[in-house]
């Protein structure tokens, strides 16, 4: 095992995933709302993507990458309409009174873990980033470690994704407890107007281009 080579996967897993976007915010609600189990859920989600963006930039997967490219803006749309339609949902909702009563969201954690799978996935240009930074780092291809290092690149986005989410997450829980149903209101508006911007700035972005 070359740990040179997931330890540059582990960096540029966690320097993908550290700027705080809709789904940074979407994982602090849901771990205040929720419990921890629910943002860590979300968070995974989110490095699943990571790492299967990675694998295709690692791989060299011109074909795959030249597809996300030509469907970028019905993903995009997808992608914004999905995020404003969550924003809007996220505002309107009402705070549990107490921990126990948050309970799990509808559809559990295999949905907290699928929606931000899904949204983090509806955003291609993510594996040209990634694209960019593995020919930086000489990462490109395994670093000329073939199909078995560009795994261990892949294993390393998929460990470093997770370790900032982890962070995040935990350091977010310890708040948790401090907040009344007021709070917890204010975060459920705070949260929804954020992550409704973000879709909306999507949007717009679209229609300017069109």
């Amino acid at each position: 095992m070359d740990l040179n080579l997931f330890l540059r996967g582990l960096v540029i897993g966690f320097s993908i995933a550290a700027p705080v976007g809709p789904i940074g915010v979407l994982c602090i609600r849901r771990t205040l709302a929720e419990g921890r189990a629910y943002g860590l859920a979300s968070g995974v989600g989110a490095a699943s993507a990571d790492g299967f963006y990675g694998l295709i930039a690692a791989l060299g997967l011109t074909l795959v990458a030249d597809f996300l490219k030509q469907q970028q803006m019905w993903l995009s749309l997808i992608g914004g309409g999905y995020l404003l339609y969550l924003g809007v949902k996220t505002f309107r909702s009402a705070p549990a009174e107490t921990a126990a009563d948050a309970g799990a969201p509808p559809r559990g954690l295999i949905g907290a873990y699928a929606s931000t799978l899904f949204l983090t996935l509806t955003n291609p240009l993510t594996i040209f980033a990634f694209a960019a930074i593995f020919a930086g780092v000489g990462a490109a291809g395994g670093g000329g470690g073939g199909s078995s290092g560009a795994l261990l690149v892949v294993a390393g986005v998929f460990a470093g994704s997770c370790a900032w989410w982890l962070i995040l997450v935990t350091f977010t829980g310890l708040f948790r407890a401090r907040l009344g149903p007021i709070g917890l209101r204010w975060i459920n508006r705070l949260s929804g107007i954020v992550i409704a911007a973000f879709g909306a700035a999507v949007l717009v972005s679209l229609i300017a281009q069109s």
